[in-house]
């Protein structure tokens, strides 16, 4: 199964997926962790944050998903992937192995967290484009999450539960 965090920079995407990661392994689960932010760095060091690069970054995770799969139960991958189209390119190469969990948190949240000082940056214009804050790099909210979890109100043991309880059956 495909695990696919997306959401906003700061929503939790790896927090939750790391400790998804760490149960489900003590579960006695094989599972691989793809963060975009690393993936990225390994693999596509020369994309930039246009739009076009996000998403040929976007897709060259999901034909890395597509490579590995049949080694592990499941892939939890932890990335913005702010576009519709990407998403649903993952739902339908992965079809009922793809499950979408969408953490919405509100962006007057996320700046004053500003765990890595991203939100700084964007604000004084230090990085332009920043997804979901500058106008021209919007995040475009998922159509059909197959769960929301608002973590601006759940706390982390919360949220892994949530999820928990839909993947394991």
């Amino acid at each position: 199964m495909i695990i696919w965090f997306t959401g906003l920079s700061g929503s939790g995407k790896s927090t939750l997926s790391d400790l998804l990661k760490a149960r489900l392994e003590k579960s006695g689960f094989s599972v691989c962790q793809v963060d975009g932010d690393i993936f990225r760095e390994k693999q596509n060091k020369s994309a930039t944050f246009s739009r076009e690069h996000i998403i040929d970054n976007n897709l060259k995770i999901i034909n890395y998903c597509q490579k590995i799969k049949k080694d592990y139960d499941y892939i939890i991958v932890a990335v913005i992937s702010p576009y519709q189209q990407t998403r649903n390119k993952a739902r339908e190469v992965f079809g009922k192995d793809y499950f979408e969990i969408f953490l919405n948190c509100p962006l007057d949240v996320l700046i004053k967290k500003d765990i890595k000082g991203l939100y700084k940056k964007a604000i004084s214009g230090e990085i332009k484009n920043f997804i979901g804050f500058s106008e021209n790099s919007p995040y475009e909210v998922p159509k059909n999450p197959d769960i929301v979890i608002s973590t601006a109100e759940k706390n982390i043991e919360e949220s892994v539960e949530i999820i928990w309880k839909k993947i394991i059956k």
